[in-house]
């Protein structure tokens, strides 16, 4: 109307007075008989406005309405899991900052490695989630608005309304996007904005998927070795068949549904590479189905997440017990230093260490003993140099490096500055209903 088409005000207000005026039963029963959805609503419409009839839909094509609402659900899909995700950075990062210094078994190949600490592992988990909040950030702020397009993307049809003023379309077009809320429109489209839209915002969500798995899975480990658990209420029974059994369900559910997420990539993977020339049908069911399911399973991951971060309980007595069995062989690099400074030989301390070490192994292996190592080391004279600095040469803090200071800034630096734009949607604790 304000660009110049017979359109009446007394039109425009019948049409915002029955907006949610809307008989499903009659779009259903036009649907039967259209086997057309958009169709079987502008009739349903029409019939709330007669006065509006003859100009509803004018112009327009189905993917006007379909592809542009889908965009306008995907940018506010997008601004729904922003908040949760970044919940669950804080909830780990307040953890992470917590455990700084609380030093724990590294593990490369899942073999014991050199010590780290438990927020710095933490601080691993964050990083990934970080990247997933800038990928999600992203994927929302480059979509763009179909617009007005028209049935092959030409705008034939909008020109044709407009006698061919060029002028007046492209402001249709603009005035339409910004309606919409959106700063642009794809300047091509088929009937269809191109679908690899759909492939970058489903990438970003399996990678979000990817990264929950990897946590959880680590948190299922970690529950394994009785060092670290997720939540587990007072009365919640972990086996119906073993009643001392906890097992992790909330961090294999997010497994499961993760390994779901990842999956669904692969629909606007395939349906981008068939949609012939300008546009084929068989995309539609198949997005009606995937991209919906992706953001309803990224919502719930996130928030059983949320839940297991905001009650992850750790057990330092266990984690000690642990670092007591394996240090004595990482020790074993500090105490040659300290014998060389000493006086000792390099080379002759080398072989007494492996001897004692590979005697200390056999007991841990085939006796199923305990680690006897430095006991070992106490009882040879050759070592009585450097008796005396043994318990300090065995001090688990002194073999974390630089983790406390590598968590403290990184939280600063990085983490901490990522979340101020939803600092005031971080909410209380979440409680799961099952």
């Amino acid at each position: 109307q304000s660009l110049g088409l017979p359109i009446t005000d007394e039109q425009i207000q019948e049409m915002e007075a029955n907006l949610d005026n809307i008989d499903f039963n009659m779009a259903a029963e036009e649907e039967k008989k259209l086997r057309h959805d958009v169709m079987a609503h502008v009739h349903t419409f029409a019939h709330c406005c007669p006065k509006a009839a003859a100009i509803i839909h004018l112009g327009a094509t189905s993917c006007y309405v379909g592809d542009n609402t889908d965009l306008i659900v995907l940018r506010d899909g997008f601004n729904l899991l922003l908040p949760k995700l970044a919940r669950v950075i804080s909830r780990l990062a307040d953890f992470a900052e917590k455990y700084a210094d609380l030093p724990t078994l590294g593990f490369t190949h899942y073999q014991p490695a050199q010590l780290t600490t438990v927020g710095k592992r933490c601080c691993l988990w964050i990083q990934d989630l970080c990247m997933d909040l800038q990928n999600l950030e992203r994927a929302r702020d480059d979509l763009r608005f179909r617009g007005v397009k028209g049935t092959t993307g030409t705008q034939a049809s909008f020109l044709q309304l407009f006698e061919g003023v060029h002028s007046k379309v492209e402001e249709l077009d603009r005035l339409v996007t910004a309606k919409a809320g959106f700063k642009r429109a794809y300047m091509v489209t088929g009937q269809t904005y191109s679908r690899k839209v759909d492939i970058e915002v489903l990438s970003v969500l399996a990678s979000l998927g990817a990264s929950v798995h990897k946590i959880c899975t680590d948190i299922r480990l970690l529950a394994n070795l009785k060092e670290i658990e997720e939540p587990f209420e007072k009365e919640q029974i972990g086996s119906s068949a073993m009643p001392y059994k906890r097992n992790p369900m909330r961090s294999e559910r997010c497994c499961s549904l993760a390994r779901h997420l990842m999956t669904l990539v692969l629909d606007p993977l395939q349906t981008a590479s068939v949609q012939w020339f300008e546009r084929t049908l068989d995309d539609s069911a198949n997005r009606r189905v995937c991209l919906a399911e992706a953001f309803l399973t990224a919502d719930i991951i996130l928030s059983t997440l949320q839940n297991i971060s905001e009650g992850l309980v750790v057990y330092p007595k266990v984690i000690e017990r642990r670092i007591r069995q394996e240090l004595p062989f990482m020790a074993t690099e500090n105490i040659i230093m300290a014998m060389v400074k000493a006086g000792g030989n390099r080379q002759d301390c080398h072989e007494k260490i492996r001897v004692l070490s590979q005697q200390a192994a056999a007991v841990v292996k085939q006796q199923g003993g305990d680690n006897d190592f430095i006991d070992r080391v106490r009882a040879d004279p050759y070592f009585s140099p450097i008796h005396k600095q043994l318990e300090s040469l065995l001090d688990p803090s002194s073999f974390t490096g630089r983790a406390p200071q590598q968590v403290a800034k990184f939280l600063k630096a990085e983490v901490r500055p990522a979340l101020i734009p939803y600092q005031s949607k971080m909410g209380g604790k979440i409680e799961l209903a099952l």
